[in-house]
């Protein structure tokens, strides 16, 4: 009897010294995962664009300062006609896509060091290193009428057309009143309707 008694015991002990392994285990098992990934969330949430940020037709007083003090966002363009747009802010990053055309207007809307989270005229976003931007001011042409042309007038509300711009193509604004824009490509100059822009926001005046 006293034997049995002793036995049961022992299977006790070894029952409960294997449940105090096992929570061991757990503990350190979360602690070891809430250090890598809880660090690497707050290390990501520093460097995501913040909400309502995010969009090219936002009014002028919805833009906020950046770190470098400049407006977010901003529009601005590239500089060069070759431009690797990486998954996030550094070289380590694989290369999303490249841009191949000069001068194409994009859109900052977020900042880490001396990278800039882009977004182009299709809403697609990736991070270019800040010397492969320019402050100079261009647009696309009503990107979205495909095959279209959109005119171009001798002045403000002028019915005197100067020229015809096939959708896409990338022009220099010179000047914009908030409702009109002065514009140049190909050889050609004429005010358009700044709604019918991609690079400029409602509303936004430029001299």
């Amino acid at each position: 009897m006293v034997m049995r008694l002793m036995a049961a015991k022992n299977k006790m002990k070894r029952r409960f010294g294997s449940v105090l392994l096992a929570v061991a285990c757990l503990t350190v098992s979360g602690a070891v995962a809430w250090s890598f990934f809880g660090s690497r969330a707050s290390s990501l949430a520093s460097i995501a664009p913040a909400d309502g940020d995010v969009t090219a037709s936002i009014d002028q007083a919805e833009h906020r300062a950046g770190a470098t003090g400049l407006p977010l966002p901003r529009f601005v363009s590239l500089k060069a006609e070759k431009v690797n747009v990486r998954r996030g802010p550094s070289s380590d990053h694989a290369v999303a896509w490249v841009f191949k055309r000069k001068s194409l207007p994009v859109e900052i809307v977020a900042e880490f060091e001396n990278w800039r989270r882009i977004r182009d005229s299709d809403g697609e976003e990736g991070w270019i290193l800040q010397n492969m931007l320019s402050g100079r001011r261009t647009a696309l042409v009503a990107p979205w009428r495909h095959e279209q042309t959109i005119p171009l007038y001798a002045g403000v509300g002028s019915e005197t057309l100067t020229a015809r711009m096939s959708a896409g193509v990338v022009s220099e604004v010179r000047s914009c009143t908030g409702e009109w824009c002065l514009i140049a490509a190909g050889g050609y100059e004429g005010w358009v309707q700044q709604a019918m822009l991609w690079g400029v926001y409602p509303g936004e005046s430029i001299n």
